[in-house]
C-alpha cells in the first residue's frame, strides 16, 4: 500500500506548490492498469500527480522524469493538446520513486464501457472515431528537428529494436507457456519490413486516454499518458491502435481496454482506410503492425498479470489479464493465418 499522507511528500508539495500541506488532499484515480495517477488538490487548486507502480519497473514505461520532458518538448514545440507539466521530483527519499505534476485537465474520459447516465449514440462514435485519428495523424506528422522532439528517440532500427525488445519482456515476465504468443515472437522477429518510417509516436493511443468536452459533442482538448512516447516508426504506433480497437465480434476479455466495440465507431478495416487517405505511409505491410501491437498488448498484460502473482499488484482485475494474453496471441496469429484484421 502507498502512504499518501507520507510526511515528506506533504512537505515537498507544500514547498513547491506554494499551498499548506494540511490542506492538501490527494486521491487515487482508478481505472489505470499500470502507473498510478492521483488527483491533486488545495483550496482554489487542482493537479494531476503520476508516479509508477509498486513492484519492478519495467524499461520505459515507469520513467516518471521521462514522461515529463516528452510533456515539456511538446510543450516547447507548441502542441496544445498535453496537460502543463508542473513540477518532477526524482529524489526517492521524497516518496520511494520519482513522481511529476502536471496540470488538472477537466473533462470526461471515456472507458471500455458506456459512461452511467449516458447513451452516447452510433453518431457520437463515428466523430470521435474520426477525430481521434485525426489527433494522431497530427502527432505522427509534428516537426521534429526544429522543435527539439527528434532527440527523445533513435529512429533508425526502430522496429527491430522494438521486436527483440518485447520478445525479451515477455520470456521474463512469462508465467506459464502460450504457445500463439511463442509463435508470434518468432513470426515478428522473421517478418521485419526493411522500409522504415520516423515520426513522433505516443505508442499508447486508445480512447480512455483522450480528455474529451463532453459527452454530447466530442473533441479532444488532451491527450494523456505519454510515458511511451518517443520517436519510431508510427506504423508501430497505428499497429497498438489496431490492437486496442476491439470490435463487437471480438472476444469479450479484449474490449477491457477501449470502447472502440460500440455501435457506430469505425471498425479497424475503417481505421486503417481512415488513415491511408491522410497519410502518404505506404500500408502495404499493416498486418505485421497489427500483429506486433496485439503481441505488445499481451505483454504488457503479462507484466501486469507476473506483478499480480508476485504480489506487488493486488488489484483483482489483473487476475483475468492472462487471458488477455492468451487472447491477443490467438487473435496475431488468426490475423496472420487469415491476412484478415
Amino acid at each position: 500500500m502507498i502512504n499518501v499522507s507520507n510526511p515528506s511528500l506533504l512537505e515537498y508539495l507544500s514547498d513547491h506548490l506554494q499551498v499548506s500541506a494540511l490542506e492538501i488532499q490527494l486521491k487515487p484515480f482508478k481505472g489505470g492498469f499500470s502507473n498510478l495517477t492521483y488527483g491533486l488538490e488545495a483550496p482554489g487548486k487542482k493537479w494531476v500527480l503520476r508516479r509508477p507502480p509498486l513492484g519492478k519497473k519495467i524499461s520505459k514505461a515507469h520513467d516518471m522524469a521521462r514522461e515529463f520532458r516528452i510533456l515539456e518538448a511538446l510543450e516547447r514545440a507548441g502542441y496544445q493538446k498535453i496537460p502543463k507539466p508542473i513540477l518532477c521530483c526524482e529524489d526517492e527519499s521524497v516518496w520511494d520513486a520519482p513522481f511529476f505534476i502536471m496540470e488538472h485537465v477537466e473533462g470526461p474520459i471515456l472507458r471500455n464501457i458506456m459512461p452511467e447516465g449516458h447513451h452516447l449514440s452510433p453518431h457520437f462514435f463515428k466523430q470521435l472515431s474520426a477525430i481521434s485519428l485525426d489527433v494522431l495523424l497530427e502527432l505522427h506528422q509534428l516537426e521534429l528537428e526544429k522543435s527539439g522532439l527528434g532527440n527523445l528517440g533513435k529512429p533508425e532500427g526502430f522496429v527491430s529494436r522494438q521486436v527483440m525488445g518485447w520478445s525479451d519482456r515477455y520470456s521474463k515476465a512469462e508465467t506459464e507457456e502460450i504457445l500463439d504468443m511463442d509463435h508470434l515472437a518468432s513470426w515478428l522477429k522473421q517478418h521485419i519490413p526493411e522500409l522504415e518510417h520516423v515520426g513522433f509516436i505516443h505508442n499508447d493511443f486508445k480512447y480512455d486516454n483522450l480528455v474529451l468536452s463532453n459527452f454530447e459533442q466530442p473533441e479532444i482538448k488532451a491527450v494523456l499518458d505519454w510515458e511511451m512516447a518517443t520517436v519510431g516508426d508510427p506504423l508501430m504506433d497505428l499497429g497498438t491502435v489496431l490492437a486496442y480497437w476491439a470490435e463487437a465480434k471480438d472476444p469479450e476479455i479484449l474490449k477491457m481496454f477501449n470502447l472502440s466495440y460500440a455501435e457506430g465507431n469505425f471498425t479497424r478495416a475503417e481505421v486503417i482506410e481512415y488513415y491511408a487517405q491522410r497519410s502518404s505511409l505506404n500500408l502495404d505491410k499493416i498486418h505485421f503492425y497489427y500483429a506486433f501491437g496485439l503481441f505488445k498488448v499481451g505483454v504488457i498484460a503479462q507484466q501486469i498479470y507476473q506483478r499480480h502473482v508476485q504480489g506487488f499488484a493486488p488489484d483483482p482485475r489483473f487476475a483475468a489479464l492472462i487471458h488477455v494474453v492468451k487472447a491477443c496471441g490467438k487473435l496475431a496469429v488468426q490475423s496472420i493465418l487469415t491476412h484478415r484484421i
